[in-house]
């Protein structure tokens, strides 16, 4: 499948929300689930270095070949559990429609303990509908979204794995609260939930 230079669908639609945090650190990045790169690419301007991973093969040649010409950008083919950090750490890690494909418990602490001192964890993330709030807040979502994928000509299939996600944003935050306290979890457009985290 060939990639779009550019698009915007639910997940990139937030990506100037990480952009944003990503040039308050101007640092290190592990974006993970980078899929076909974009994130990474528009990642590269505010940052020191990125790293890309997703096990995905087909995601990550398209990646490589968006991010040939970016010297400080590196992608690899492989799942979170399996990726070794050695010594480095992060100003930033980004998880974009990715913590529902993984363990969330086990991933918010690798996560946590690869981050420098004043590192954050932003999530785009993608929740169930478990309670009559989380439909209620859906079916509100519905008009905008459906207009706004109009006004920007959506691009929803761009070729990477997807998968359903099996927790609702409930249990979400007991999760969240219990491994990194502090962390802002809240609603959002386009049926998704913001979460970020900053290491103190």
């Amino acid at each position: 499948m060939a990639t779009p230079t550019d698009y915007w669908n639910h997940n990139t639609a937030y990506h100037p929300w990480l952009l944003s945090i990503a040039a308050e650190h101007r640092g290190d990045v592990l974006d993970i689930g980078c899929g076909d790169g974009l994130l990474a690419q528009r990642l590269a301007a505010v940052s020191r270095s990125v790293t890309g991973i997703d096990p995905d093969p087909a995601a990550i040649t398209r990646a490589a070949d968006r991010l040939a010409s970016h010297r400080h950008v590196t992608v690899s083919q492989q799942g979170f559990q399996d990726f070794r950090a050695g010594e480095c750490r992060f100003d930033l890690i980004t998880l974009v429609a990715t913590l529902h494909h993984m363990d969330l418990r086990a991933s918010l602490v690798k996560a946590r303990d690869m981050l420098n001192p004043t590192g954050e964890i932003a999530v785009v993330g993608c929740p169930t509908n478990k309670t009559v709030r989380d439909w209620v807040w859906s079916a509100m979502c519905v008009p905008a979204a459906r207009t706004c994928s109009w006004l920007h000509s959506e691009t929803r299939n761009i070729g990477v794995i997807v998968t359903e996600p099996q927790e609702g944003l409930d249990d979400i935050r007991r999760t969240v609260d219990d491994l990194i306290p502090g962390a802002s979890v809240r609603r959002a457009l386009y049926y998704r939930y913001l979460l970020r985290w900053r290491r103190r």
